[in-house]
């Protein structure tokens, strides 16, 4: 965009995000104090004392997997390929949350009281393999977190004309202000907060470009102007050259990339763990199941509409033009398209919506996106502050932490990490590197180690040898055919804009993930190990329990101590996580997530799209009208699941807090929680 829509200062204004830190530590004070809850225990810092219920922690992985791509990139696929790109985009996405549900229940089961993915690996495989893994897991953190402060940079410069670099160290050291105070539970409570208005914007963009406005306003004029698009401007590889088909064959090639590259950075990122980690161990696969379908949603639904939108506008004609058919000269349309490079920034949904809705699209483009970017960058703090504090500080350099040392350097972490996001992403903005482009190229470098990792969590005879050279290997290979397809696709020539292309991405994508999945796999089953994960059930295992842990030798224990039992009835009401590791239990869990989760990957992945690709069919307006409005229906569906649904489950805590506020008011001092057993020894006192 030549001009930017608003000022300077609501760049800084949101880059900063000051109000809502402060609104954040405030609503961590409340919970302090009017339920007792309180982040001054690392366990409750790190894991939410492993409490929270499902609504809570599905609305947490959905706004976790909110990135700055997730409304960026879908709607520039959206816009590149028609509606095929939302579909691949959200569904190449969706599937991975699904089966990862399947990793929960395993977590639950095998190493109920872990503080990291990576701890479980270095139980079962030792210091090697947990280096290895590490410098995986972390690089899925890095990778993730600069794609959030590229994406939201980029859309803040081009709407204020902020500075980028401000922008890029703005953004994560607002959000780190209250994760450092709130930990683990303020980053759930932030994700509510952020998927609440998230959903409202989304549905109020809908109803603007299919209801109200004076451009578009129709599913039929839709229909009819992205037609219109596509006698002037034919999508390359799509059926009739059409926005309006699902034979597209580009947007099967990024379907591909995208379901390899996000296989990475759920299974690797630490932040997904955690949630499962944090989850009650009766309702982790609900809640991760719930996220997934839920989530689905947010691209689909705002791609359809902001991303095709951005493609209408261009058959539209400006106030200008001589012209009203597209295709006549003189035409001048009301938006004009969009370079390639502005196409990977992620720019067609903001420029879409502030050519709709001038100022007030601008503005709610920025909130939701400041939302997208602070919700994952607090997914991500707390997960890089884990990593640091458990899988560094307590293990390599002092194993005898106490508590408040332990918390200590969970702040730092969070601290460190901020100012790192920052740095990251001023150096991939100078070499020229897009969203876009680390979108599509994170499989190439992370892809290998998913398989590995998930036969280490899930299977007694994965092997150690082999999980690890499929590790290693199968990386190797990725960026081997990812050069060597650049190369030979473009005489000889590497270099940042022709490395990005599909058939380039996709070589390196499947390769990486390929190589490793089948030497992990083969090794395994040809000289397979026989593990119990006696050990890693053995992980922090708390005192209560009374158990003496069995380690292999050489590892170190870190013995802590039991969550406060208050904190279960106030904010969990019914049985405490320790009721709920029943393993009869757990393995039912595994297998209803196993079925549920394959299936369901099977109908997003082959049973909806292929057929619908084969049929190269060009949709009617009856056709494209179902395809809106299934979209619609379920980001309703989807609101109701992550916003009312939390709510209702919390509803004995919210009627605490509340009962504690009016006290307060009346009474002052009054309202302060205090724990059951501290509140008969005064009465038996008095």
């Amino acid at each position: 965009m030549s001009d930017q829509v608003l000022p300077q200062g609501a760049g800084y204004g949101v880059g900063i995000g000051l109000f809502f830190s402060a609104f954040m530590l405030g609503l961590t004070a409340m919970q302090a104090r009017y339920t007792g809850v309180s982040p001054k225990d690392s366990e409750e810092f790190t894991s939410a004392s492993r409490s929270v219920k499902p609504g809570l922690i599905a609305s947490g992985i959905v706004s976790a997997w909110t990135w700055a791509a997730t409304l960026l990139q879908s709607s520039a696929v959206a816009y590149r390929y028609g509606i095929s790109g939302p579909w691949w985009y959200a569904a190449g996405a969706t599937v991975q949350v699904l089966l990862f549900a399947q990793l929960a229940a395993k977590l639950k089961l095998n190493a109920p009281y872990a503080h990291t993915w990576l701890e479980i690996v270095a139980v079962r495989w030792g210091t090697a393999a947990h280096l290895i893994f590490m410098s995986f897991g972390l690089a899925t953190n890095l990778i993730v977190s600069s794609m959030l402060v590229l994406g939201g940079s980029a859309t803040v410069t081009d709407l204020t004309g902020m500075s980028t670099i401000a922008a890029c160290f703005l953004i994560p050291m607002g959000v780190a202000i209250y994760v450092v105070v709130g930990g683990m539970r303020s980053t759930l409570l932030c994700d509510y907060t952020h998927t609440t208005v998230l959903f409202a914007i989304i549905l109020t963009f809908v109803f603007t470009v299919y209801v109200t406005s004076g451009y578009i306003g129709s599913i039929s004029k839709m229909h009819f102007l992205l037609s219109e698009a596509s006698m002037v401007a034919p999508v390359a590889g799509n059926a009739g050259g059409s926005y309006l088909t699902l034979r597209s064959k580009n947007g099967l090639i990024f379907g591909v990339i995208n379901l390899i590259g996000n296989f990475a950075t759920v299974f690797q990122d630490q932040a997904y763990w955690q949630r499962a980690i944090a989850s009650r161990p009766a309702t982790t696969v609900k809640a991760y199941l719930i996220g997934g379908l839920a989530w689905f949603a947010i691209p689909f639904t705002l791609a359809t509409t902001l991303g095709l939108a951005a493609v209408a506008l261009s058959a539209v004609p400006a106030s200008s033009s001589s012209a009203q058919v597209p295709t006549a000269s003189g035409f001048v349309p009301l938006l004009p398209a969009l370079s390639d490079a502005q196409i990977s920034a992620g720019l067609p949904a903001p420029v879409a919506a502030a050519t709709l809705l001038g100022k007030s699209g601008a503005t709610a483009m920025l909130i939701l996106l400041f939302l997208a970017v602070t919700s994952a960058t607090s997914a991500e703090l707390i997960a890089v502050s884990s990593i640091w504090t458990y899988d560094i500080y307590v293990r390599y350099i002092n194993p005898k932490a106490t508590e408040q040392q332990i918390l200590r350097m969970s702040h730092l972490g969070v601290a460190a990490f901020a100012l790192v996001m920052g740095v990251a992403g001023v150096i991939f903005y100078y070499i020229g590197i897009s969203m876009g482009w680390l979108y599509t190229f994170m499989g190439v470098i992370l892809g290998s180690a998913v398989v590995p990792i998930a036969l280490c969590i899930t299977w007694r005879k994965a092997s150690k040898v082999g999980c690890l050279a499929g590790a290693v290997v199968g990386f190797i290979v990725g960026l081997v055919a990812w050069l060597a397809t650049t190369a030979g696709l473009n005489n000889h020539v590497i270099n940042v804009t022709v490395s990005g292309r599909n058939y380039e991405m996709l070589a390196g994508n499947l390769g990486s993930i390929g190589i490793g999945g089948i030497i992990a796999t083969i090794v395994s089953l040809i000289w397979p190990e026989d593990y119990d994960f006696a050990a890693t059930r053995a992980i922090n295992l708390p005192a209560s329990h009374h158990k003496t842990p069995v380690i292999d030798e050489g590892e170190v224990y870190v013995e802590k101590k039991a969550p406060d039992p208050s904190i279960f009835s106030v904010v969990n009401e019914g049985p405490k996580p320790d009721n709920e590791l029943d393993p009869a239990g757990l393995n039912k869990a595994f297998k209803f997530a196993a079925w549920s989760s394959v299936a369901l990957t099977l109908i997003f992945m082959i049973l909806i799209p292929l057929p619908l690709f084969g049929a190269s069919t060009v949709y009617s307006v009856a056709g494209f009208s179902v395809w809106v409005i299934v979209g619609i229906v379920w980001a309703f569906c989807s609101a109701f699941a992550v916003v009312l649904y939390p709510l209702w489950e919390s509803r004995t805590a919210l009627a605490l807090i509340s009962r504690g506020i009016i006290k307060d008011i009346f009474a002052k001092g009054s309202g302060k929680y205090v724990p059951p057993e501290v509140a008969t020894d005064a009465q038996t006192a008095a």
